[in-house]
């Protein structure tokens, strides 16, 4: 399991005091409250708040955090719990109600869910939320932006396979996840099942490049319309639009079309990069046009 920095979560320094703690955990929990909050990731923020805080706002679990965070582990870092936690001076929270209540993460209930051979007695008796899942699926960039459903295949316990419709919401950006609520590993003793926390990948677009929210088209255009201006298609995510091109546009120059790139509470624009392609002559008259194009401008030097 990965170690959580509940410190780093709510903001505070290690030596913060309780009041700091409490105001930290206030602000948080406002911000990212799933009935203000509906960005995607809010919920997963608030209940890693609510966790941290959990954590912190108990002296002797706070004491007994400290003492695993003071050997240097850091958020994110791989943490087992050494053998014999909760026994021989070890913290035995089996009567303080600090067990997990199913929205408290695996490293929690390592540390806080009853150590010790009651409190292990305790726990087996309890019923016990079952395990997250975790995985990864594709989806296009299209959809990203329309939103859609997509099937995702499970291989379940008993080896046979459960396969499930998923809806991407319109706007979401790849490392974002998408939560479905009870379709994780089966609880313990009638406990509830953990939850499957997909990790949406964009892939690659054959007209688009993403970073962010914001898309970015390479559109070819040809001298006469560089040199003289125009007005020409342009393809979107949400269907071809009308760009004008500046008289004396050169290769290479970009264009924004506000709020054209993956939607969201900020909508991501789309950068349009303009290529001047040149025709190849391959008749006397085009390369005869070509003659009378160089004499026109026979003052132009290119690398000057």
């Amino acid at each position: 399991m990965e170690f959580k920095d509940y410190y780093e979560t709510l903001g505070v320094k290690p030596d913060a005091s309780d009041a700091d703690i409490k105001a930290a955990y206030r602000k948080l929990a406002r911000k990212y409250h799933p009935d203000k909050n509906k960005e995607l990731g809010a919920e997963e923020k608030f209940k890693a708040v609510n966790e941290a805080n959990e954590a912190l706002k108990d002296p002797e679990k706070r004491r007994a955090y400290d003492q695993f965070r003071a050997g240097g582990y850091r958020q994110g870092e791989q943490f087992r719990p050494p053998p014999g936690w909760g026994q021989d001076g070890g913290f035995d929270f089996g009567d303080m109600g600090g067990r997990g209540n199913g929205d408290f993460s695996d490293f929690f209930e390592s540390l806080f869910g009853g150590g010790g051979a009651r409190g292990r007695g305790q726990q087996q008796a309890q019923a016990r939320r079952g395990r997250d899942i975790q995985a990864k699926i594709e989806t296009d960039l299209q959809t990203a932006y329309n939103g859609g459903k997509t099937r995702v295949v499970l291989n379940d316990s008993s080896g046979g396979e459960r396969v499930l419709e998923v809806k991407i919401p319109a706007g979401i950006t790849s490392g974002q996840t998408i939560r479905l609520g009870g379709q994780g590993h089966p609880g313990a003793g009638g406990g509830p099942s953990g939850d499957l926390l997909l990790e949406i990948a964009i892939r690659d677009d054959a007209r688009f490049r993403l970073e962010g929210r914001t898309v970015t088209h390479t559109l070819p255009i040809s001298p006469w319309e560089a040199a003289l201006g125009a007005t020409v298609p342009v393809p979107t995510l949400g269907g071809h639009v009308d760009l004008r091109i500046p008289a004396g546009t050169q290769s290479g120059r970009k264009l924004r079309l506000k709020g054209r790139g993956l939607p969201g509470s900020e909508p991501g624009d789309q950068i349009v990069v303009l290529e001047i392609r040149v025709p190849v002559p391959e008749t006397h008259e085009e390369q005869a046009a070509y003659a009378e194009f160089q004499d026109a401008f026979e003052d132009f030097d290119p690398r000057r």
